[in-house]
């Protein structure tokens, strides 16, 4: 059904994948560390030819204010080019900056690109007029007729992926919307995490984010060095990209995950917002607890959708069973989607660990192998469990069975949702 990975110039992938080619010789440039995670890497590869990465700078960006801010000083101080893939985009008052940061590069000359996902963004017809009026080329990803009437509907393009200038990208769980920025009229606080990346590994996301214009657009487009310039390396973060969707080969993200659980040592935390998990990562998760690894997942306590949250709710009693911590956000909502694991592996990126992501919607991760940036996540983790409540297991089995009747309605409608 879907053929955007053959619509690429082949050449422009090999070409920049020798560039970065995976060997055994850059793996051992890494600490010793990280020598029982080399599968996982070889897995990644394999999988969609994504390469590792060495030659990075890799930042943590917590909640949408501090990823904004960060993002509008690369957009305003772009040189040559910007590229934007979002599901949600929105022309509210966070999103207009963005937009008109576009809008404002665009006449000075800069070559600016936008794909947006139609169901998931909404973009005023007047704000389409400026971006036209600017030379800001935009498309929608597989527009409907009634996006407003498809919230749920299959292939959506769920990534969040920003490159500027070839040196400059973002990845993560932020879309561009109010409800994203803690600001003091709304009504719920947003927990998300986000990360600007600085490097090698700029060029996957470059790639994954041409491979979806030439689909959206339908243009054969003229790739040069300047799309792909030297990268100066100041730090040595290890990095893969990896992109799953209909028309990978693989559920390369959950496969990759699942591999990172089933090979933990000490400790595997998990955020997600979503926790309607297929039958491989319950596997991994209750092998990694039966076999003394601590795993503890913390979701919302309060969900934006009743059927995803007693779906999700009818899953920990079989997960708490197997001796994993589970706790619920009471802060606000948590949206943040990643995984660490050992001081030594972590994951951050769009993909919820629910069967939509693995499956169904079009999806980017960074994995990054860095023993710094894991315990960075790993402190936002634990400090994320300081507004959260464990679910107690004896108290959840007594839950009352109207409650477990709505669960079981809801996981009949799990893959669907």
């Amino acid at each position: 059904m879907f053929s955007r990975k053959h619509v690429l110039n082949q050449s422009i992938i090999k070409s920049i994948n020798q560039e970065l080619e995976f060997n055994k010789n850059q793996i051992r440039k890494i600490d010793d560390f990280l020598d029982h995670k080399l599968k996982l890497v070889k897995l990644l590869y394999s999988n969609k030819n994504s390469p590792l990465t060495l030659c990075n700078e890799v930042d943590i960006l917590k909640n949408g204010k501090t990823k904004f801010e960060a993002l509008l000083r690369d957009l305003n101080n772009a040189k040559n080019h910007i590229h934007l893939e979002y599901y949600i985009i929105k022309d509210d008052k966070i999103g207009s900056k963005v937009l008109d940061a576009l809008c404002k590069k665009a006449t000075q000359g800069l070559k600016v690109r936008l794909a947006y996902d139609d169901v998931g963004s909404d973009l005023s017809s007047k704000m389409k007029q400026k971006l036209n009026s600017s030379g800001v080329e935009h498309y929608p990803f597989m527009p409907v007729l009634f996006s407003s009437l498809t919230g749920k509907m299959n292939y959506r393009n769920h990534r969040k992926i920003a490159v500027i200038d070839g040196e400059i990208a973002y990845v993560g769980g932020i879309n561009i919307s109010d409800t994203y920025v803690n600001y003091d009229d709304n009504h719920v606080y947003w927990r998300d995490t986000h990360l600007r990346l600085v490097g090698e590994a700029v060029k996957s996301l470059q790639i994954d984010f041409f491979t979806t214009w030439e689909f959206v657009s339908n243009q054969k487009i003229n790739i040069d060095e300047r799309y792909f310039p030297e990268v100066t390396c100041k730090n040595e973060v290890a990095v893969q990209i990896a992109a799953s969707g209909p028309d990978t080969d693989a559920p390369n993200i959950m496969e990759a995950m699942f591999m990172a659980i089933t090979t933990a040592e000490n400790y595997v935390y998990i955020t997600t917002p979503y926790l309607v998990p297929n039958d491989q990562m319950i596997t991994a998760l209750q092998v990694a607890a039966k076999s003394g690894v601590d795993v503890r997942i913390l979701i919302p306590k309060q969900s934006d959708s009743w059927v995803v949250k007693h779906a999700t709710n009818s899953y920990l009693e079989r997960l708490m069973d197997a001796n994993i911590k589970v706790y619920r956000y009471t802060k606000g909502f948590v949206h943040a989607k990643t995984m660490v694991v050992d001081d030594i592996f972590s994951t951050v990126g769009t993909s919820n660990m629910d069967y939509r992501s693995f499956n169904i919607n079009f999806e980017v991760n960074a994995f990054i192998y860095d023993a710094k940036t894991s315990k960075i996540l790993k402190n936002y983790f634990l400090e994320d469990l300081e507004c959260a409540e464990i679910v107690e297991p004896e108290r959840w089995t007594n839950r009352p069975k109207i409650e477990k009747l709505k669960e079981s309605y809801c996981r009949l409608w799990s893959p669907l949702i």
